[in-house]
């Protein structure tokens, strides 16, 4: 006999959908830890390397408009859309388009890293973070 015996099916279901969530959310958390703690280490490697940081751009989705973030730190992706601060937080670097934007920059909001980046994304093209952040390490300050 199951802890369930006696529940009427709604409340199985709902027992059921609850506990697959707990998981699921479990899981993501401990993606998210990975993957901080990847990024985490990046920064310490563009340090170690001499790696220069630079002042970050957002740019509109549409792509038309760039926008000052008041961010430093280093483009991850030739895009130029993913990045990572000095203080090691992530970020995707596309805004909505403003003329407010325009005159006095845009305050871009750090995202969870993804251990696989751009999964997901209707390109198709993922890449685990680790091997994305090691390729802009190789690129130097010319990447």
């Amino acid at each position: 006999m199951g802890e369930d015996d006696g529940l009427d099916w709604p409340e199985r279901q709902r027992r059921a959908v609850r506990a697959h969530a707990e998981a699921d959310a479990r899981r993501r958390a401990a993606a998210h830890a990975e993957a901080a703690e990847i990024v985490t280490w990046f920064v310490a490697e563009a340090n170690r390397r001499g790696l220069r940081p630079t002042r970050l751009v957002a740019r509109s989705y549409d792509g038309r408009g760039r926008y000052r973030t008041g961010l430093t730190g280093w483009y991850v992706d030739q895009a130029r859309s993913r990045a990572v601060d000095v203080d090691g937080r992530f970020f995707l670097l596309t805004v909505p388009g403003s003329l407010r934007a325009r005159l006095f920059g845009t305050e871009a909001e750090p995202s969870p890293p993804p251990l696989i980046v751009g999964e997901g994304g209707r390109d198709g093209e993922s890449i685990p973070l680790r091997t994305l952040l090691t390729r802009r390490l190789e690129a130097g300050s010319d990447g």
